[in-house]
């Protein structure tokens, strides 16, 4: 007879930004398989998400990947629901809209590595700044690179742990990393960004580490925020062949500013200023190869003859997957060709 460590992650209900939690259940003879995962509960009144009267809220397992750190462990990742099964109010990954995993997409996850004793990035000093941004993006050597062993680490942990993991280097500022991500489906996307996100805060624990999701952690600075660009495509995106198309589908994205802002992640004004890579919040366009645009046509759709897809560069880096997905399928669907 052996015992498994399921853990069991969710969503809390924090407003604007979520936040992760997670614990353990132990298992007799588990298969491993998602249908095998028992229903869970946990107490809501602890994370908003329940008054203390009727606090137990339900959680429902979505997906399952071997714990790389625990010996026969998983991770478990579950929506949120109500006593009733029907989805809680916080429970976003239930809003999308892609039951045929039509829409792919990729993240790229931005992020500032923090040292807990100096509270400040990784490689920077007390009570002032490194050398200026320049040399720190896809840097290699101890002088500009800080940070790399929680990396590589996380990124061994992710591929181990099934992940569609497709890649990490050094951004523009000093002590931020990025991580990519890529599924076809965009409520496994979610998944994914979650479960990698879940991975690199644990390891953190023991580095003395942790991790800054904030889009502009080091304020009205000349330094680089940080973003979670959203690449993504649908069947027509993938085939259509055609300019115009793909001029239809960004203009589609112009009245609907204020709605998606409104789930980009919080603090986003912050970031989107029209400086350091971005376009101004108050502002929308779409260029080829621009990355100052709100939304960017890579290069490599217009040379493959409009087939590919389309990098929206506005979410931040605290955004929820699950509601930037969301609202993306729901204006790309909203596109008559």
């Amino acid at each position: 007879m052996s015992k498994s460590k399921l853990e069991y992650i969710w969503l809390d209900g924090y407003e604007p930004t979520q936040n992760m939690r997670s614990k353990t259940k132990v298992e007799e003879d588990f298969s491993g398989k998602l249908e095998d995962c028992p229903i869970w509960s946990f107490d809501g009144s602890s994370t908003r998400q329940a008054e203390g009267g009727d606090s137990d809220c339900v959680l429902k397992p979505v997906a399952i990947y071997p714990d790389p750190h625990r010996v026969n462990g998983y991770l478990v990742m579950t929506e949120v629901m109500n006593a009733d099964g029907t989805p809680h109010v916080s429970n976003a990954r239930a809003t999308i809209e892609d039951e045929d995993n039509d829409f792919w997409f990729g993240f790229e996850q931005e992020y500032f590595i923090m040292d807990t004793r100096t509270g400040l990035p990784l490689g920077f000093p007390r009570g002032g700044y490194p050398k200026p941004q320049g040399m720190y993006y896809c840097s290699v050597g101890g002088l500009n690179t800080h940070g790399r062993d929680l990396v590589e680490e996380h990124a061994d942990a992710c591929i181990a742990a099934g992940l569609n993991f497709e890649g990490i280097n050094q951004e523009v500022a000093c002590g931020q990393w990025e991580f990519q991500l890529f599924a076809k489906g965009a409520k496994k996307a979610g998944d994914e960004i979650w479960v990698a996100r879940y991975l690199l805060d644990r390891l953190t624990e023991k580095h003395g580490y942790y991790i800054e999701y904030h889009p502009k952690p080091l304020g009205d600075t000349d330094w680089n925020g940080s973003g979670m660009h959203a690449n993504f495509s649908n069947t027509t995106l993938r085939t259509c062949g055609s300019r115009e198309v793909y001029e239809k589908i960004c203009e589609a994205f112009r009245p609907v500013v204020k709605e998606h802002i409104a789930v980009y992640g919080e603090f986003n004004d912050q970031r989107l200023t029209g400086n350091h890579e971005t376009a101004s919040i108050d502002d929308f366009s779409y260029g080829i190869s621009d990355r100052g645009a709100s939304i960017r046509i890579p290069i490599i759709t217009v040379q493959k003859g409009w087939k590919g897809w389309l990098e929206d560069r506005r979410p931040a880096s605290n955004g929820d997957p699950y509601k930037i997905a969301g609202r993306i399928v729901k204006t790309v669907k909203s596109v008559e060709v």
